[in-house]
């Protein structure tokens, strides 16, 4: 919710600070509306029904898929597209990919949000109404920053949202931060938070010449100096760093490419995550059996690999699919 406008209501009526501490508690526990917040006076809960919305966001369409994931689709007060996903695992897992921008200013090639064009940073309040939106449904335990945006480009909302993400069941050590190497939020991130979150590279590519034409940003912040601030990271916060791969079907999935992105880490610094790819673009992602024998060169070479399971393909789950189908369906209508 707006906590700036709650801020403000309690004290045109006259309650003390700690009831936004109620009510953050109770939307933390995963409360629907108003009326179950029975520790609040009546008439303030009247107010709030009145004057606040439980939420900074309107959800515009929401798609399941056989998996048993969620993509939500909401959009902003001024009207901006932002996408959440909730994943469900066998395991019990419930895991929220959440986005910290609307679109995305770096236009990673093989990104449906990086076709869309960039709206804005989204506030704190509206990051944290993404998981808010789930944990009315159900209990949360992971977070992941690799939604619309990039994050480090929104670091402070970014920052804050985690740190009310414990208080609905999800620890610094269950969250994650993806970037595709913007280094001065990067450093920032480094030097400014003592938490456990954890710090993703969205790398794609094993070499200078491939990654500027996956990740142009590349061009600004070449490989040697990203994997260089991921090393900064993983030393200074003692953590390894994940790094993130999308497996594209004879772009960037030959044992040579595999080879060459074994040499590039130190198996005690980073974990490799190897993603199928969910579709978005030109791109056609890679054969089961190639991802096999990827994941299999890095396993050899000491790396700690991981292949991705694959989630809401039959609902457009990708960040920036659900967002980029309805607006140009809403520009096919014009």
């Amino acid at each position: 919710m707006d906590s700036e406008r709650l801020g403000t209501i309690l004290s045109e009526y006259g309650q003390p600070a700690y009831r936004a501490r109620q009510i953050r508690e109770w939307l933390a526990r995963g409360a629907s509306g108003y009326e179950e917040m029975t520790n609040l006076p009546a008439d303030l809960r009247t107010a709030l029904v009145a004057e606040l919305p439980l939420s900074t966001l309107e959800l515009t369409h929401e798609a399941v898929a056989d998996d048993g994931t969620v993509k939500a689709l909401f959009h902003t007060r001024d009207g901006h597209p932002v996408e959440a996903v909730l994943m469900r695992f066998r395991d019990g897992r419930r895991s929220i990919c959440l986005s910290s921008q609307s679109g995305c200013p770096l236009a990673c090639t093989f990104c449906a949000t990086g076709a869309m064009q960039f709206r804005r940073n989204l506030t704190a309040d509206e990051i944290i109404d993404q998981a808010l939106h789930f944990r009315r449904s159900e209990k949360l335990d992971h977070a992941v920053f690799m939604g619309m945006g990039e994050p480090m480009l929104n670091l402070d909302s970014v920052l804050e949202a985690c740190e009310y993400l414990p208080e609905i069941g999800i620890t610094p050590r269950r969250t994650t931060i993806s970037t595709v190497g913007w280094i001065p939020g990067m450093e920032a991130f480094t030097a400014s938070t003592e938490s456990r979150v954890r710090l993703a590279l969205s790398l794609h590519a094993p070499r200078d010449d491939l990654r500027s034409e996956l990740v142009p940003s590349n061009d600004r912040y070449p490989l040697a100096e990203v994997l260089a601030a991921c090393r900064n990271d993983a030393v200074q916060r003692k953590q390894k760093v994940f790094i993130e791969y999308v497996m594209l079907a004879g772009v960037n999935d030959s044992d040579e490419e595999a080879r060459q992105l074994a040499a590039l880490l130190d198996r005690k610094l980073f974990k490799v995550n190897l993603i199928p790819y969910n579709p978005a673009s030109v791109y056609t992602g890679s054969l089961p059996e190639r991802i096999d024998t990827f994941c299999a060169i890095l396993r050899g070479a000491g790396i700690g690999t991981t292949i991705r399971l694959t989630r809401g393909r039959s609902i457009d789950a990708a960040c920036g699919q659900l967002a980029a189908r309805g607006l140009s369906a809403a520009v096919s209508t014009k």
